[in-house]
This record gives C-alpha cells, sequence and structure tokens, in this order.
C-alpha cells in the first residue's frame, strides 16, 4: 500500500524505455551471459545420494524456446503449476515459461493436494497441466470431471508413465496425458508427446503409445552400447546419450563424477533405451533397475507394470528391488501394500501368467509395507526401497 500511484507510473516507464545497462545499475547486478550460473538444482536421490546440478542461463532458456515451439498455448493458455521449484520441471517449466511466456499461470504450493488444486483449474480455466503420474493419481480418486474439464493437454514427467494410469485418467477426464522425458542434467526436457494433428489430407504424427515422444528441438540423441559406447543400430536397446546446448555445466564441486556422465558434449542418462526409425524414443528402465538374474538383465519396472495388471490396480501399490542372492548373483523382491486377499490373488495369477520363470519373483519374496516410499518431487524412492528390502529380506533369513 506504501507504494504511490506516482511510484507505478515511473517504475512503469522506467521498465519500458531505460536501457538495459541503466536497469542493471539501478537494481545493482551484475550483467550476466549466457554461460553464467543461473541456478543449481539438486538431483531427487531416488538411487543415490543428490547430486548439485549447475545450469546456466542458456541451459534454462533453451528449454522454454523449445517449450514455445512445442506446446499448444495461444493468449488464452492458462498453465497449472503445482510441482516444487526444487524439482527440475517445476522451476524451467512451470515457473520460467509461465513468466517468459507471459501466460496466464496458477501455482499451488502442495503436489499431493489434488482437491485444491482441481477447484484452481476449474475457477481459472486451466488449459496445460504439468505433473507426474504419480500425483496423477491423486486427482483420478479426488478430483471430478467437471473440475477438469477445461485441460486440454496434460503432460508428464519425472519417472515413466504407466499404460493403467494413463487409461484410468482418460477414462474419468477424456484427456489423454502425454508423457515426456527428461533429467535435471538435461533443465530437465529431453523428449516428450504432443497431440498429433490432423486436417483434411493432412495428419502429422507427434506422439506414439509407448514411447517419450521424439527430441525436443535442438538437441539430438543417440543409443549406445553400455560398455564400449559404440553407436548402435535403429531399433537396438542401449544406452541413452543426449547432446544439446540444455546440458548442464557440471556437478557442483564434483569434476570426477561430471567426467563420467559428459564426454565430447554427450550426456549419459543411464537409462537404457531404444529408438526406432521415425525418431521415437522408447525407455526400458533406468540401468540402476535392472537385476542380473543368470546371466540375464531382468527390467524392474516392467515386472512391476505385469504385477499391477494381473491385479487390475490403478495405484501404485507395489515396487520391485534388487538384492544379492549366493546362487544366481541377484533375486527380486516385491513390497507392496496389498491385504492378504489381493496378495493371494496375485500370487495365483502370477503362477499362470506368461511371465517368463526367471522373471517371476518368488512366493516368498514379497514384503508388505505401510506406504510406498516417494521422495518430495513423486518419484519412487529407489534407494529406501532396496533398503527396505534388503533390511525385511535378511530378518526373514
Amino acid at each position: 500500500q506504501s507504494v504511490s500511484a506516482k511510484d507505478r507510473i515511473v517504475a512503469m516507464l522506467i521498465a519500458l524505455f531505460a536501457p538495459k545497462s541503466i536497469l542493471f545499475h539501478m537494481v545493482g547486478a551484475e550483467q550476466k551471459t549466457e554461460d553464467d550460473i543461473a541456478t543449481i538444482i539438486f538431483s531427487s536421490g531416488s538411487e543415490g545420494i543428490p547430486k548439485g546440478v549447475v545450469l546456466s542461463h542458456r541451459n534454462i532458456m533453451v528449454v522454454v524456446e523449445s517449450v514455445r515451439e512445442m506446446f499448444p498455448h495461444d493468449k488464452r493458455s492458462c498453465l497449472v503449476g503445482f510441482l516444487p521449484f526444487f524439482h527440475s520441471f517445476g522451476y524451467s517449466v512451470s515457473l520460467w515459461t509461465g513468466l517468459l511466456e507471459g501466460l496466464l499461470t496458477v501455482f499451488h504450493p502442495n503436489p499431493l493436494e489434488p482437491k485444491p488444486i482441481g477447484q484452481l483449474i476449474k475457477k481459472y480455466g486451466g488449459s496445460i497441466m504439468i505433473a507426474t503420474p504419480t500425483f496423477l493419481q491423486g486427482f483420478i480418486r479426488r478430483c471430478t470431471p467437471e473440475q477438469l474439464a477445461s485441460l486440454d493437454c496434460v503432460i508428464t514427467g519425472a519417472e515413466k508413465l504407466p499404460e493403467r494410469i494413463q487409461t484410468a485418467f482418460n477414462d474419468r477426464f477424456s484427456i489423454e496425458p502425454m508423457e515426456g522425458y527428461g533429467t535435471t542434467e538435461c533443465a530437465p526436457v529431453v523428449s516428450v508427446n504432443i497431440p498429433n494433428i490432423e486436417s483434411p489430407g493432412f495428419y502429422m504424427e507427434y506422439s506414439r503409445q509407448g514411447t517419450i515422444g521424439r527430441p525436443f528441438p535442438h538437441q539430438v540423441v543417440k543409443i549406445v552400447d553400455p560398455d564400449s559406447h559404440d553407436e548402435l543400430p535403429v531399433g537396438e536397446a542401449g544406452l541413452l546419450m543426449v547432446k544439446g546446448p540444455n546440458i548442464m555445466v557440471g556437478y557442483l564441486n564434483d569434476p570426477e563424477k561430471t567426467a563420467e556422465v559428459l564426454q565430447d558434449g554427450w550426456y549419459a542418462t543411464g537409462d537404457i533405451a531404444t529408438v526406432d526409425e521415425d525418431g521415437f524414443i522408447t525407455i526400458t528402465d533406468r540401468l540402476a533397475r535392472f537385476s542380473k538374474i543368470g546371466g540375464e538383465m531382468i527390467p524392474h519396472n516392467h515386472i512391476e507394470e505385469r504385477l499391477h495388471t494381473l491385479i487390475d490396480l490403478t495405484e501404485q501399490t507395489l515396487i520391485v528391488a534388487g538384492i544379492p542372492d549366493e546362487s544366481r548373483g541377484e533375486c527380486l523382491v516385491v513390497l507392496h501394500t496389498l491385504d492378504d486377499t489381493q496378495l493371494a490373488t496375485l500370487k495365483e495369477r502370477l503362477k499362470k501368467s506368461d511371465l517368463p520363470n526367471i522373471w517371476r519373483p518368488r512366493p516368498n519374496s514379497f514384503y508388505r509395507i505401510d506406504a510406498i516410499p516417494l521422495l518430495g518431487t513423486g518419484k519412487m524412492d529407489i534407494k529406501k526401497a532396496k533398503q527396505m528390502a534388503l533390511e525385511l529380506a535378511g530378518n526373514k533369513k
């Protein structure tokens, strides 16, 4: 209230007409280049100790420019943001895209409160929502179709979008969430599915079921052998590498770790993926989310999805972890929140499923826990899950 009308007019005139150099001088700020540090965001730590990811102004601006090209929006669009700003997706896309694009943006501070977020979407006509698959489950349970009726674009990232969640959300709200992919080290967006474009005599495919879409503008990807780093043929699974002006400066005070993941400008994501002839990327699993059993690489994500499907559950109720095993190198442990009836049904259906025997968790390797461990970003806490699996399986032995 202490800001007078005169103050506002003077501030507006200065903002509109004063040279940038004078503005910097007036607020006592040093002029920055695109290579200067814009922020340091710590990785989620889902698989280990969080790392400080140093991002430059250029890293962030490239992502914002790519969002401008890829996301369908206009002056009437309303961006809904509830991912925390310590989350790279929330920081780059929810915060800076809204500000720099001049989009009406509605923020809510707690992603675990889908009901008030749904009310905000209805009140302000939210049209673009940025979320994680874990948080979408709350909307399915707590929100009405009327609250989310104005949405015309829902983009998810930070973790794999299970088909069961995608289908359940679409069935309830008549809008299909699109899966994207990124890492904090890439500021963070690497690729995304967006709505296809169709008109008489014209069709452009921008999304493909089961994939994470095509690379964002200004970026290139390749698939390499995890050991030799030789580039692999189209369609063959290997380590996903990314190159572009969005790649981080490096890890904070950790040149050794930086050198491990950055090679000739290419960033090693740690994810196993394939790229088809049309450029669509499919993530198989995290390199850290495989178990090597009997010489075969077993993907935890795939098993989790099959187990959920066998008992027709949408919400995340179990997580697979690998622990050391003397006879086979590793064995699978399933942490779950199922009741006795659900667990008995799952085990019975698992016997008759088409999962290979080596992929099937043993009947005595299921352990009930109070809740699936999650990080503040909405990702599953893989490190905590593995610790719990080791403790529970070790106690039983």
